[in-house]
């Protein structure tokens, strides 16, 4: 399905579905103001999805963290620093716990404090940076501390303004291998509401991942480098967006095609989690 038409502005928040929570029913659920839910999202505490509109939603996994959250600073009287600390702690705990035995799991976490160094070690500023990746300074300066959570789009032409890739970012590229079974992949977690496996390693002319997409949760934003992409939807429904020009909905065993030079966004507008082979060549998503 193709059309053209603008990008949709901000409209009226529609009732929340697929187990998916608006602001205010989180805040009844959580047994704290919206003001408070709002205030832990810019702490870089949590981070809900977002519909096209901006507004916010609360899955069942970040109900738990809320829970948690309100749970150390109301019982253990912790401050916003505690709570990271808290928080980080659990966080790398999990993902032991869940590594796998094959290449490994990359975290979102981890890119920020990389970039600082890498930033430091070419002597750069914050200020210089935050302007080529059209992001703020407070959020970069937050981000390189750990402090908050980086969407796709910016993940990737932060990427850009040091001349590598998403890939090289999350921890380098696994040993070559021309076989990979489901066990052995190399996941890259980390940005809400994304989940990205990497389907081949080794590879010198292209790039093959799995991704699976949130319902309500996408890219958050364009991004383009070069190079050509193809996606093959296995399940679910997305959105994607090409120079903000063309528009496109891709179904359950739909394939499309396009140049990465275009400006692209996607998003999942649906009830169900989006599951798409994505693949680049080059290698430089």
């Amino acid at each position: 399905m193709t059309q053209r038409r603008r990008a949709p502005g901000r409209a009226a928040p529609r009732p929340a579905t697929g187990g998916l929570l608006t602001v205010g029913q989180a805040a009844r659920v959580i047994g704290v103001s919206a003001s408070t839910l709002r205030l832990w999202e810019n702490v870089g505490l949590v981070a809900p999805l977002r519909t096209r509109g901006r507004f916010r939603l609360y899955s069942p996994d970040v109900l738990k963290v809320l829970k948690r959250i309100k749970y150390l600073r109301d019982v253990q009287r912790l401050n916003v620093h505690g709570i990271k600390r808290e928080l980080g702690e659990a966080g790398a705990r999990a993902r032991r716990s869940n590594g796998r035995a094959g290449d490994g799991a990359g975290d979102a976490a981890d890119i920020g404090p990389r970039l600082r160094l890498l930033r430091e070690r070419r002597g750069l500023s914050i200020a210089a940076v935050a302007a080529q990746a059209g992001i703020s300074t407070g959020f970069l300066s937050a981000f390189e501390r750990a402090e908050a959570n980086a969407s796709v789009a910016t993940l990737q032409r932060l990427a850009a303004v040091y001349g590598t890739t998403l890939m090289a970012l999350f921890g380098g590229r696994a040993r070559k291998s021309r076989l990979v079974r489901p066990g052995q992949r190399r996941l890259l977690h980390g940005v809400p509401g994304v989940r990205m496996e990497f389907l081949s390693t080794g590879a010198r002319l292209l790039e093959s991942m799995l991704f699976r997409v949130a319902p309500l949760a996408g890219s958050e934003g364009a991004y383009a480098h070069e190079g050509e992409e193809f996606i093959f939807m296995l399940s679910g429904t997305l959105e994607i967006w090409l120079d903000e020009l063309q528009y496109h909905v891709l179904h359950e065993g739909d394939g499309f095609w396009f140049e990465s030079t275009l400006a692209h966004r996607w998003f999942n507008p649906g009830n169900t989690e989006a599951v798409l082979v994505w693949i680049n060549t080059p290698p430089t998503f």
